[in-house]
């Protein structure tokens, strides 16, 4: 189903993209989001709280076999993904959070995705599917070696890491499209019988996530620019990522059924993402004109 060639695009976006995002910090970023905690706390707990639990009731209302479900519960259980921080800049929310949300929640990961697998995946779990915790931390330290490497390159020059922010988020937006349309063809076959539930499944745990995430930040008051962001960092997963670990721990048949899923997320997630961006955006856009119109 993933082919060698989408397996080294996936692990070169990896890096490509961790190394942008770690391009794009500083620890003064850091400091100044410990001052005003509360969105990033929001942020979080839409993430490692709601998605996880979200992820388990969609398995369990939609029947879904174990292999498919602890696919769902996997994408659920990642840090937010750093394609978050393209959609929310497009969008015109706060950058700077975006940024330091997922950071936060990928330097979470380490703790938050094995214990969030644990409470919600166990359950569909057997001898045979055992998503292996070492797989996932692997995966993980991993991810983490071109963020320390990127803010090391932006504390050295802060005009290389500006420009590798920018490179790291175009070719994490280029690679996802690139293995969208290689792997969509070659399996067409196999997304022709898939049952409708998985596409539910698939396209509804982002939505979902956009939604809670949305309305979780709004009656918490940040302000709809700051909930907007709240909402892009909840519902974009780090889809790349739970597709390394499932190559990682999965082999033949098995990790095929269980890549179904994130796959299938990877793809709904940006055409979904495209469509909500517009949404905040003219909100966004509407917002900063009567600001403006009450100057």
């Amino acid at each position: 189903m993933v082919s060698q060639t989408e397996q080294l695009l996936l692990a070169l976006m990896i890096g490509v993209i961790m190394l942008g995002m770690g391009s794009s910090l500083t620890w003064r970023d850091f400091r100044r989001a410990f001052k005003r905690p509360q969105a990033i706390l929001i942020g979080f707990g839409s993430q490692y709280v709601l998605m996880p639990l979200i992820g388990f009731l969609l398995a369990i209302v939609l029947q879904l076999p174990p292999p498919l479900a602890v696919g769902l519960i996997l994408i659920a259980s990642m840090p937010g993904g750093s394609t978050s921080n393209i959609f929310t800049y497009f969008s015109k929310g706060d950058l700077a959070l975006s940024v330091t949300m997922t950071t936060f929640s990928t330097l979470a990961a380490f703790v938050m995705t094995p214990l969030a697998l644990f409470l919600y995946a166990s359950r569909f779990m057997t001898s045979e599917i055992s998503v292996g915790m070492g797989s996932v931390i692997s995966g993980l330290i991993v991810m983490l070696i071109p963020v320390i490497i990127g803010m090391f390159i932006r504390r050295r020059n802060a005009n290389v890491g500006a420009v590798l922010e920018l490179i790291g988020g175009i070719m994490g937006v280029v690679i996802i499209l690139v293995l969208i349309l290689s792997w969509v063809p070659r399996n067409a076959g196999l997304l022709a019988t898939t049952p409708w539930q998985v596409y539910v499944a698939a396209a509804g745990i982002g939505a979902v996530g956009f939604f809670f995430g949305l309305t979780t930040a709004t009656l918490s008051k940040l302000g709809f620019r700051r909930s907007a962001t709240v909402s892009l960092e909840t519902g974009i997963q780090n889809g790349p990522l739970a597709l390394s670990i499932v190559l990682l721990s999965f082999t033949g048949a098995l990790a095929n059924e269980i890549v179904l899923i994130p796959v299938l997320y990877s793809l709904f997630i940006v055409i979904i993402s495209s469509g909500v961006t517009m949404i905040y955006r003219r909100i966004n856009d509407q917002l900063q004109q009567r600001a403006v119109a009450l100057l």
